[in-house]
């Protein structure tokens, strides 16, 4: 077990006490408690086996320290949505690892992942959280922070090398600021209207679902019924008690279409509440902010000087675009950035490059 491993076991424990200390609920405040513990004992445990000593426990990261303060500003579900992919991430990873070696599968695989879903999509409890982290894109809440880093990272890289482009074929400020504004326009428009058909389309096709839905449930009430009654069966309910709850059930329709929508779909009506409108302004602004930062020399200055500056400016924030990656990651600030330098920079030289040529046969 490497020492990234255990630090990860920690940051886990430090988060989901976290969690548990701003819970209001005090059933869910205390399995989030719990598990903090369980994870505790999980980096013991690790540290124990590789000869560790088990005082003083490790400190969090500065990676979940970050993700705390987040969590004060944007709220905290935001840090329950990382961890859920944490856990994801781990449970496929030892799933993976079990089908490489044959091996039999564990409950305690994939235990987490489901506590924390059944913990919070209990009536009442949080009951739609876990739809908002799963659906990336599909509203400018919820998981906001992550579109940002993913839409400036697109502005940027798009614009960076859109504008080295033309600074190599032409030597002009007026020539590379003009294609740049140009760019920066038709990637932000683009992505808005991308965003939009995006979330309205999906919006339109569940709604038809929905309706579809409704109508099956008025015109053959007991297919119904029968469906509702097997949904309850594969949750491992008893037949007879899974048949009385469906009769029960499709005594009000509204409650029944709510739960074959949901069980039967997949779909959650939150997703239909998302302002395609917001979520195209945000995917606008987002894209803009990350295409203006390669640009903004050349509004001052040109030739070889600007080229200079734009790039540093451009490595700068490429860097923090990895950087601010690693929140969702979990891997190394300085691997995280210098990738994305070093890919952000290479697209730029190749098209620096290409720009070159073609001006030299224009000429």
């Amino acid at each position: 077990m490497s020492s990234q491993n255990i630090q990860t076991e920690v940051d886990a424990s430090y988060l989901y006490k976290i969690l548990a200390e701003h819970e209001d609920d005090p059933t869910v405040a205390d399995v989030l408690f719990q598990m903090s513990e369980i994870e505790k004992g999980h980096a013991l445990a690790f540290m124990q086996k590789n000869g560790l000593p088990a005082t003083p426990f490790p400190a969090p990261s500065t990676r979940a320290k970050i993700l705390n303060r987040i969590g004060k500003i944007v709220g905290y579900d935001y840090i329950l949505g990382v961890l859920l992919d944490t856990e994801k991430s781990i449970s496929s990873s030892i799933g993976q690892l079990r089908k490489q070696r044959n091996s039999v599968p564990s409950l305690s695989d994939t235990a987490h992942v489901t506590i924390l879903k059944n913990l919070f999509n209990k009536p009442g409890v949080r009951g739609t959280t876990f739809a908002r982290f799963e659906k990336r894109h599909r509203s400018v809440g919820g998981n906001a922070l992550r579109a940002a880093v993913l839409g400036g990272n697109d502005g940027l890289v798009s614009n960076f090398s859109l504008i080295m482009g033309v600074a190599g074929a032409t030597n002009g400020q007026s020539e590379v600021l003009l294609a740049g504004i140009a760019g920066l326009l038709a990637g932000a428009l683009s992505m808005a209207l991308g965003e939009w058909i995006s979330v309205k389309s999906s919006q339109e096709l569940y709604e038809n679902q929905m309706q579809l839905e409704m109508e099956e449930i008025e015109t053959n009430p007991e297919g119904e019924r029968k469906e509702l009654a097997l949904i309850y069966q594969s949750k491992g309910i008893d037949p007879v008690q899974a048949n009385q709850m469906a009769r029960e059930m499709m005594e009000d329709k509204n409650k029944a279409h709510e739960i074959l929508v949901k069980e039967e779909l997949g779909i959650n009506e939150e997703e239909l509440q998302g302002s395609a409108m917001e979520a195209a302004l945000a995917s606008f602004f987002l894209f803009a902010i990350g295409a203006i930062i390669p640009l903004l020399p050349f509004f001052f200055i040109g030739g070889l000087k600007a080229i200079i500056v734009s790039t540093t400016l451009s490595a700068i924030g490429l860097f923090l675009i990895g950087a601010a990656i690693t929140l969702f990651t979990g891997k190394s600030v300085w691997h995280s950035g210098s990738r994305q330098v070093i890919f952000g920079l290479a697209a730029a030289a190749i098209t620096f490059a290409i720009g070159k040529i073609i001006g030299v046969s224009v000429s």
